[in-house]
């Protein structure tokens, strides 16, 4: 009996399990049809990960869309190009053939594991649709396929989760939960884009492990879709370097990464950081390797702090019952101290969820807090709106996502302006002079100020955000993951802005961040938080040089290194995630003690967690 034509053919080791030849995209603009993926040709071999990197607008998840026949119509479409999977075209399939060949074949996990699961179905509901969708199975072997398909991606307690909702489980358990509907059809063929992105150093070693782990048991073909070369360096056989939709670079991964051909490739890897890199500099470095800002002040010989906190505590009520009572309470910071210098920069690092920017927020004074702040000499405890006026002059925050903390219905010139508006600093023509020198300031041309938010891109968008913070000149500016959702060689621009600013203004900087290759580059002190607490500060250099708790031993360790010679046949285990901090109203935290290993390298000795060590 002949295969009917539309049949993958069977898999061969000598045979690509998939082939994409000459893949043009185009979508819809006002201005007529744009080319966002331009002949793009790949090969992809049984069992092999297969990087496709590049900064954000280069193509890459438009290609990974192309082939899993998602890109949104009619607005975008396969202009020209064969996407063959197991020798089967898959360009021109229908959506009910194509329906048939994701989730059995090739399946596609996102960056953003929140905005893919339904937040009204349960976790054992989803992932046992993707079962059904390609098997007839009764109830019973339905449960058990998909507690089976939550134990295969080292979920613990498989079956409790399945009456779980999304919102219930960390982001790490999310993404797990993405990859076991993606895989329980045991499909040849993953596409993973961005999957590590948004996750802890440590969530993303679990999620990288697990993917290796699916390749080794399974014979699993990845695409891996990042920006990040150090996963690129940890997990790739081959990369293809993308740039405005072409293809720019394709080779093994150590060539690209030791002898780039291309410019572009060069530029990449130039502006990753290095963990490790700067060990022997004392001060934050620019992204070219010199020093960017003034070294701190001598710990014998330094001013009074431009910020000291003690004791801060931060404690969030959560109701229940029919008279929603108190019946928990979230202890989101615990006992904190800290002071900062003029000048320098203390980065505040750890997991999501150990309290650093609820830290950040209490400095602002926008959350009830218990303890003592003192800004630039002024206690801020109990001030109210119209007294903590004159305190925010001296202290900004940069937030994470500049969009979001940008008004789109305001012209950028007008944002920059507001603050100084509001405080009555400059009016009139002395205004316009003030913003188009902040505009210089950040290297943006001052004609730019009558456009919006949506007309720049992303690490526009931070300078402008970083301008408006300037406008007020503030002594500190808390940073909360200000660079994490950049592009590495974006990131690398508005770090040596920052330290730029850092080095005229006399700036200092409270640095929240998870990236412990990027706190290497620009701090001066480092702080490690773990469940609401310091449990380790000190001088840079001490603290990544000679690391104390093992939480911070944890991080270092996990984070990927942009190396290929240097790639560990496995992930150090991580086991575990930080452990709630939802507790009972009768619950007493310990007392926070801290034992001086040396001077300014301070370790809290008060319960190293169990999971960090090793």
């Amino acid at each position: 009996m002949r295969p009917h034509p539309d049949a993958p053919e069977p898999p061969s080791a000598d045979r690509p399990v998939l082939e994409v030849r000459g893949l043009r995209t185009q979508v819809a603009t006002p201005t007529g049809p744009k080319v966002v993926v331009d002949g793009l040709d790949l090969t992809l071999a049984p069992g092999e990960v297969l990087c496709i990197a590049g900064e954000s607008g280069s193509g890459k998840s438009m290609a990974a869309l192309s082939i899993m026949g998602l890109l949104p119509r009619p607005m975008a479409r396969i202009a020209a190009g064969s996407i063959r999977l197991n020798g089967r075209e898959l360009t021109g399939l229908g959506e009910a053939r194509m329906r048939a060949v994701r989730g059995a074949e090739i399946s596609m996990i996102f960056q953003e594991p929140m905005t893919s699961l339904n937040p009204v179905l349960t976790i054992g509901r989803q992932v046992g649709e993707a079962i059904e969708a390609h098997r007839s199975v009764g109830r019973a072997d339905l449960t058990r396929l998909t507690v089976a398909a939550l134990e295969a991606v080292r979920i613990p307690e498989a079956a409790r989760r399945l009456k779980q909702y999304p919102h219930e489980l960390s982001g790490g358990m999310r993404q797990r939960v993405m990859i076991a509907m993606a895989m329980a059809c045991g499909p040849k063929v993953l596409i993973a884009d961005e999957p590590t992105t948004a996750l802890d150093v440590t969530i993303q070693a679990q999620i990288l492990e697990l993917m290796r782990d699916l390749r080794r048991d399974h014979g699993t073909a990845v695409i891996l879709i990042t920006h990040d070369m150090g996963v690129v360096a940890e997990m790739a056989d081959r990369v293809v370097i993308m740039n405005q939709g072409r293809l720019v670079e394709d080779g093994p991964v150590l060539d690209v990464f030791e002898r780039p051909r291309a410019a572009y490739t060069r530029t990449l890897l130039a502006a990753v950081p290095r963990l490790g890199a700067y060990a022997d500099i004392d001060g934050p470095v620019r992204s070219a390797g010199r020093s960017g800002a003034a070294p701190a002040p001598d710990p014998a010989r330094r001013p009074r702090p431009v910020a000291e906190v003690r004791d801060l505590t931060v404690r969030f009520d959560l109701t229940g019952g029919l008279l929603q009572r108190v019946v928990r309470r979230v202890h989101a910071v615990e006992g904190v101290s800290f002071d900062l210098f003029p000048g320098e920069t203390l980065a505040l690092v750890g997991e999501s969820g150990c309290g650093k920017s609820t830290t950040g927020k209490a400095l602002m004074n926008l959350i009830p807090w218990t303890g003592a702040i003192t800004i630039d000499g002024t206690a801020t405890h109990g001030l109210g709106r119209r007294a903590m006026r004159p305190v925010r002059r001296h202290i900004q925050m940069v937030f994470q996502d500049p969009f979001a903390s940008l008004d789109p219905r305001m012209t950028v010139g007008d944002l920059v302006a507001e603050p100084m508006r509001i405080h009555g600093l400059a009016r009139g023509r002395e205004l316009d002079d003030r913003v188009a020198e902040l505009f210089r300031r950040v290297r943006l041309e001052p004609d730019v100020r009558d456009r919006y938010p949506h007309e720049f891109s992303g690490g526009q968008r931070q300078r402008i955000c970083i301008a408006r913070a300037l406008g007020l000149s503030p002594r500190l500016i808390v940073a909360d993951e200000s660079v994490s959702a950049l592009d590495v060689s974006v990131q690398a621009q508005v770090l040596d802005l920052m330290q730029e600013l850092q080095a005229e203004m006399g700036l200092s900087y409270l640095f929240i961040s998870h990236d412990m290759a990027v706190v290497e580059q620009v701090s001066h002190r480092v702080a490690v938080m773990y469940m609401g607490r310091i449990v380790e500060i000190g001088r840079r250099r001490d603290v990544f040089g000679d690391p104390r708790h093992p939480y911070t031993r944890k991080l270092l360790t996990a984070v990927p290194r942009p190396d290929p010679r240097d790639r560990r046949d496995h992930f150090r285990r991580l086991e575990g995630e930080i452990p709630s901090p939802v507790q009972a109203l009768d619950y007493r935290p310990p007392p926070q003690r801290f034992d001086e290993v040396r001077p300014g390298h301070i370790v809290d000795l008060s319960g190293a967690p169990e999971q960090a060590g090793g």
